[in-house]
This record gives C-alpha cells, structure tokens and sequence, in this order.
C-alpha cells in the first residue's frame, strides 16, 4: 500500500532514528527510547506504518500501562489510520489490564468487579494497621499473586484474601492478569485466538512490566514474535511493583533474534539537564550501554539552589520567585511549573504556602493537616498519611479561612503542580523544581535500610533523580542543603560548582 497524506507527512517529520525505530522490519524488537526522545510519536508512526505496509489492523494491538496514555495512543493513531479506510478503534490500544479483562470476558469468564486491593485490606483490618504496614502487605500479596517463586506471604494470608474477595464475588487488578495468563496457558483454542488479534503486538512502557505481564505478552507474541518492546530501563522505578531493570538487560536471552534500534536524543530537555541526568544514572551498573544527547535546541537553564533554610523558608523562597509567572498562566491552562519531592511529607510545606501566597495548585493526595501541637505557622503542616484527617479545633482563624478556601485553590488544571517522583513519569513542565535533595532524603534513606538489596535500590534511587530531573522542558532548579547535599548532587557536580552554589545561593550551571 502507498503511504501518503497524513502518514507521509509525519514519517517525513522524524529524526533518522526515530524513522529507523518506526520502519523497522517486523519483530522481535526493542526499542530504547530515554526521556524525551520521541517515543510516543515514533509508536504511533509505527503501529500507521505496519498497518500501511500490510498489517490488518484487526490483528494489531498496542498495550500501554496507564489509560491516559492509551487514549493519548488512540487519539493520535485515528486520523492516520482512517486514511487508510481502517475505522477508529479497530486497532486495539489497550491497557494490559484491560485487555486482560477483554480476554476473561471472551472466555466466558462473569464480568467480576474489580476492586482496590488497599481498601479490601483496610476494610479486613478493621483501619487497625498503620498505613505504612498496610502498603507493605499490599506489596507482598502483589509479589505473591504475580510471581509464583514469591515468598512475600505466607499461603494462609493469601487465601484468606482471595476468600474475602471470592464473597463479594469481586476481584483485584492483579487478578485480571493472573487469570488471563492461566487461561490462555491452559485453552488452546483461546490462545490461539488471542494471538490471531494480536500478531502485530506492540507494547509500550516495557521496563514497568512485571513477571506475569511479560508471561501475557509472550503468550500471545508467541511464537511469530512480531513483537514490538519500547522502553527505557533508566526509567525502572516501580521496583515495589515488580518492575525489574534486568529484564532489559537480559532481553537477548529470553527473546531469541531480538534487534535493538535506540532513540538517542532527549529534545524535552534543556542541554545542561540531559548532560548531568545522564551524567548521573550513568553511575549504575544494572544500566543498557546507550548515548543520549540533547536536541538541536537544547535552550534553557540548569541551577544548583543551595537554600539551608528550613522546608517551610525554602518553600516561601521558590515559589516566591515564581508567584508573577504563575498568576500570569493563562486559568485553566494546565500546569507549567512542578515541584517534585522523594515522598509525599515534603510536598506539605509547599501547599501551606500555595495556599498562603493564593496561588492555586494541584496535588493527587488532598490530606495535609495541622499539627496541633503548632499553632498558626506553616511549619505546622504535616501529612496525615492515614488518610484525609478532620481539621482540628482551635485554628487559628487565618489558618482556618486557608483551609476552607482549600476547595478553591487546590483544582486540576492549576499551572502549579505538586508531586512525588513516582508520580510524574509521562509527564513534562516548563519549570521543574526537585526539592529535599539533601544527605538521607533524596536517596531515601529509609528505603535503602529497608531493601533486602541496598545496592539495587540505591540504582533505583539514582534513575529516580534521573526520571524527576527530565521532566523539565525549559528550567530545572535543584534545590539542597549545602550543609550536607544528597550524594546525586555530589555524584552530578563538581566540588567546584558545589562551592560556587554555596557562596551565592545559587549557581547556573551550562554544559561542559
């Protein structure tokens, strides 16, 4: 079939490697795409170009991690498709959740509800655990469903669990998956049908995969294997998801013919960024040898913000500086600045002072509260991580109209944007700011005591930094004690530009 139109132009628009990723005969291949590179674009021109050169589309499928990036996929796929008469949505873009549930349901399996797994067990605990411990057994039940050599809890645990659910006649998001697989492992009539809908099967986000996730996507690439993987393992952060860099890293092995074909430019960031965040996770051994280079453009700036001060004057200092760009942002615009911290506690003082400075922002968790043991300051927030907490009595009435115009400052869409690393990969802003990079906060020290495998995590620490230091398009502060910066900081620069930040406050640093 000839290209032309739509298709022809964006295929023209590409770089040479992302022209080579997305024309590339068919799998098995693994395409390494780092932060900004173009990743999304070049997958859609891939999926257009495989359906243009003979691909049905019938028998085509794209499996993303999340459904904002699925519809992101669908959107972008249509008009290009529809060119070629093929009808919008005859593609399957799905979550692998999703598609998990479709292959249940095609099975015949009942239609279950599908639940959250934190609320099942607050609920089975009468709310008596505390939040951390919670989180720790959702995460060993998650290693337990997912990968059968886990240990994670013992057989009693899991089954009274799954008891509980088989009652409500509900299932879990891990469930979809575990299910799926052993269905298509055991009905051959099923997987062979599978596979006939998914012969052009090309999945994005591979580096998140976890053990039974690659089990369903080898299920049904196999064997032909017109399999398309994209991924960056620098970006590997869901560790307590099961995610495993080495997974990557031993694709040659577990998929016999696999070509590489690697995305080597960031064009999101500014140079100076992509040189030191490269600079950085280059530092792991778990790592895929690759060249990143920043874009043709590469404009913008790179600042070391060496502020001793506590969290809540570092707070009115950032975002002081950034008051008139931020009420001059257009309502409803979206964001375009982010601050982003290692763990959701050091995100409280900057909504404190949002809400001080009126500046309107949005963050996922709306449970801040007061301490009240500490009246009328803005030190005084803290993150009430048992879930949203009654304000207490006796506020002080300043403190008090701040908290009932909260409903009014804090909405999506706000230009400022707050949140932990874990929750920005995929995204981008103008003006990033990543906070609390300090000696034990950023690594976390917390989570490097608490790893069966300190070296791993701090690999996972490292490509952390990395994903929060790339979502910056045009500036990028990185702010840290100068009394005891984190060992990234020490890791990125020079001892140099270290004293030079310490002396002024702040130092701009340009690409060597």
């Amino acid at each position: 079939m000839a290209i032309h139109g739509r298709l022809e132009r964006l295929l023209g628009s590409l770089a040479p490697d992302q022209l080579a990723a997305a024309t590339a005969p068919p799998g098995p291949i693994l395409c390494v795409a780092p932060a900004g590179s173009g990743k999304t674009t070049t997958l859609v021109a891939r999926l257009a170009w495989r359906i243009a050169r003979g691909a049905a589309p019938s028998r085509t499928c794209a499996v993303t991690f999340n459904r904002r990036a699925a519809a992101n996929l669908r959107s972008r796929l249509a008009p290009l498709i529809a060119d070629q008469g093929a009808a919008a949505g005859v593609v399957r873009v799905r979550t692998f959740h999703a598609l998990a549930r479709e292959i249940l349901l095609d099975a015949g399996r009942p239609d279950r509800q599908v639940v959250d797994r934190l609320t099942v067990l607050r609920a089975m605990t009468g709310e008596r655990l505390p939040p951390a411990a919670l989180r720790r057994l959702d995460d060993a039940l998650a290693r337990a469903k997912l990968d059968p050599r886990s240990t994670a809890v013992p057989a009693t645990i899991l089954r009274i669990y799954q008891g509980r659910l088989a009652e409500a006649g509900a299932m879990d998001h891990d469930d979809l998956i575990v299910e799926a697989v052993a269905l298509l492992t055991a009905e051959p009539a099923l997987r062979d049908r599978w596979r006939q809908r998914c012969a052009a099967l090309l999945v994005d986000e591979v580096q998140d995969m976890d053990h039974a996730q690659w089990r369903l996507a080898r299920l049904l690439s196999s064997p032909a294997d017109d399999l398309f993987l994209v991924g960056d393992d620098d970006q590997t952060i869901y560790a307590w998801r099961l995610a495993d860099a080495r997974r990557m890293l031993r694709l040659a092995a577990e998929l016999p013919g696999v070509r590489r074909v690697d995305l080597n430019t960031n064009y999101r960031c500014p140079a100076a960024v992509v040189e030191r965040a490269v600079g950085l996770v280059s530092h792991n051994r778990e790592r895929l040898a690759k060249r990143v280079r920043a874009g043709p453009d590469g404009s913008g700036s790179l600042c070391l913000v060496a502020d001793p001060g506590d969290d809540v004057a570092r707070a009115r200092q950032l975002l002081g500086g950034w008051t008139d760009a931020l009420r001059r942002a257009p309502p409803g615009g979206g964001p375009t600045h982010a601050i982003l911290a290692r763990t959701t506690a050091e995100l409280a003082p900057y909504a404190a002072v949002a809400l001080e400075l009126g500046l309107p922002y949005w963050a996922e968790r709306d449970d801040l509260a007061f301490d009240p043991q500490d009246h009328g300051s803005a030190s005084g927030w803290a993150v009430a991580l048992a879930g949203s907490t009654p304000w207490p009595a006796g506020l002080g009435p300043a403190l008090a109209a701040a908290a009932a115009r909260r409903v009014d400052i804090r909405r999506r869409g706000a230009p400022l944007h707050l949140a932990t690393v874990h929750a920005t990969k995929g995204l981008e802003f103008e003006t990033v700011a990543c906070v609390g990079l300090d000696d034990g906060r950023f690594p976390n020290l917390r989570s490097l005591e608490d790893a069966a495998d300190p070296a791993r995590q701090l690999e996972e620490e490292r490509r952390l930094a990395y994903v929060a230091w790339t979502r910056a398009r045009r500036s990028l502060e990185l702010v840290y004690d100068p009394g005891g910066p984190s060992r990234f900081i020490r890791e990125a620069f020079s001892p140099r530009e270290l004293r030079a930040a310490a002396a002024a406050g702040s130092f701009r640093v340009v690409p060597r």
